[in-house]
């Protein structure tokens, strides 16, 4: 599509949850693709729920994403005036309407209708009054839907919808306290955006013919729509928080990449042949609407694991060191007082899934003397180990060049001389350097930890022993 523009349109109820950051993403895909505009607008027309701290969580998460927009962030509540202008439009050419009905009368009209086996639809008792109404009593307005024919439109996932108008409802464009409702300032908003494509979830199919009716009713050209499918739990049930985090910025309080969130919404319910693992530039070049499948996506922690390790592996240690930090920090832990984490993330990155991982892992670098685990220390840090904690000792603190090749040689003699297999010596020394049996490489870590931690880590051990 030539002068393509989509948007992603979030109400700042809530935190920007992993179905709508996949939509944002879609949008963004394509508007990077063919060159068009991604506009991002902030639905806030129901104030009672509408908070700034939303806005702002939504704002951070895109920004995390990397989902940059062209336009905006526009807000709806500061567009009254243009949907006042178009309601006003509709009640003169007679294509909407004034109702008084109340509350309690609509209660009853609609629990007749369900006696009589129909479905509840307002029956147009309004419909028929005068323009004038009754004056200023409260009241609605409706839009003056078409009772006959059919509303259909060609979806670029799901193929060609219809929907017969008799079943449509005419719709409130505006509540008894002035305000304008979803349906109608959608349609508003993307037309004088100049929206042509409107990439959403499948939760709007059902709003879809409404909207198109009041785009013709307005004047205004119907965009193209794309309905994306819903993500759905591993129970086959709607995502939900008792599926794990369903806020973006909860994933990245977890620990994982945005780029490897981004990899996974991007795969989930889209795909290119049996490829798992795309960069940004990749997906841009290669994402399709034709390509996104017409099922829902089932949610799956455990592939989102698998990528965020596959990206901590990948990253540039620099870059791993900046974003384990923080986590660091959480932790009590103050990287600058210890070794370099450009190292420390290099020599751990390899076995963490998450950067919560990552830091969990590197503490032992960073603390005066590790966290012993007790069996592990029972079983290798014994009066059997004594002697050669005590020669280790001797030879380290004596070694004229403080890195992993000629410190394992130096390890290596004094097993011969003990007689001693590796696994007798490596297992004691890793308790001693670590506080467990895990771990990365021994002499890599004993060079990063650098000679004074690992002469004081020797001697706490020989003191635990004594």
């Amino acid at each position: 599509m030539s002068n393509l523009r989509v948007r992603f349109a979030p109400s700042p109820t809530g935190y920007l949850h992993i179905g709508g950051a996949r939509t944002a993403l879609f949008n963004y895909l394509l508007a990077k693709k063919e060159e068009g505009t991604f506009v991002l607008r902030i639905e806030d027309t129901d104030l009672q729920r509408s908070t700034q701290e939303s806005v702002d969580a939504i704002l951070r998460a895109m920004d995390w994403l990397g989902l940059s927009y062209d336009e905006g962030p526009f807000y709806q509540s500061e567009r009254t005036a243009i949907y006042r202008e178009k309601i006003d439009q509709l009640l003169a050419d007679g294509k909407a309407y004034r109702c008084y009905c109340t509350a309690e009368e609509l209660e009853t009209k609609r629990q007749q209708m369900q006696r009589e086996g129909r479905k509840p639809k307002y029956d147009g008792t309004c419909r028929r009054l005068s323009p004038e109404g009754r004056g200023d009593q409260p009241h609605v307005i409706r839009f003056a839907a078409p009772a006959n024919g059919e509303t259909a439109f060609p979806d670029r996932i799901k193929g060609t919808i219809s929907f017969r108008n008799e079943e449509l409802d005419d719709l409130i464009i505006q509540r008894t306290d002035g305000s304008p409702t979803y349906n109608f300032v959608v349609v508003v908003d993307d037309a004088t955006m100049g929206i042509n494509l409107v990439i959403r979830g499948d939760d709007h199919i059902n709003n879809t013919p409404r909207q198109i009716l009041l785009y013709q009713a307005l004047g205004y050209q119907v965009p193209e729509y794309a309905h994306v499918p819903m993500i759905l739990g591993a129970d086959k049930t709607r995502l939900s928080k008792r599926h794990g985090a369903t806020s973006v910025m909860a994933y990245q309080e977890q620990g994982f990449l945005p780029e490897a969130l981004v990899n996974y919404l991007a795969r989930l319910g889209w795909s290119h042949g049996d490829q798992e693992i795309f960069s940004m530039a990749e997906l841009i070049e290669l994402f399709s609407l034709s390509d996104v499948g017409r099922s829902a996506g089932v949610f799956n922690p455990e592939k989102l694991l698998w990528l965020n390790s596959h990206y901590i592996k990948e990253e540039d240690p620099q870059r791993l060191a900046e974003l384990v930090g923080p986590f660091l920090l959480q932790r009590g832990i103050q990287p600058e007082a210890g070794p370099d984490p450009v190292r420390v993330v290099s020599s751990l990155r390899e076995r963490a899934k998450t950067l919560v991982e990552l830091a969990e892992g590197a503490e032992f670098y960073y603390c005066e003397t590790p966290d012993y685990n007790q069996a592990d220390c029972e079983k290798f840090v014994t009066p059997a180990q004594q002697e050669l904690f005590q020669i280790l000792r001797e030879r380290f603190a004596a070694a004229t060049e403080f890195t992993a090749a000629p410190l394992k040689e130096a390890f290596q003699q004094v097993l011969d001389t003990l007689g001693l297999g590796f696994g007798k010596g490596a297992q004691p020394l890793r308790v001693a350097m670590t506080g467990s049996r895990g771990g990365p490489d021994l002499f890599e870590l004993i060079e990063i930890l650098g000679r004074e931690r690992v002469l004081k880590r020797i001697d706490s051990a020989l003191k635990r022993i004594s």
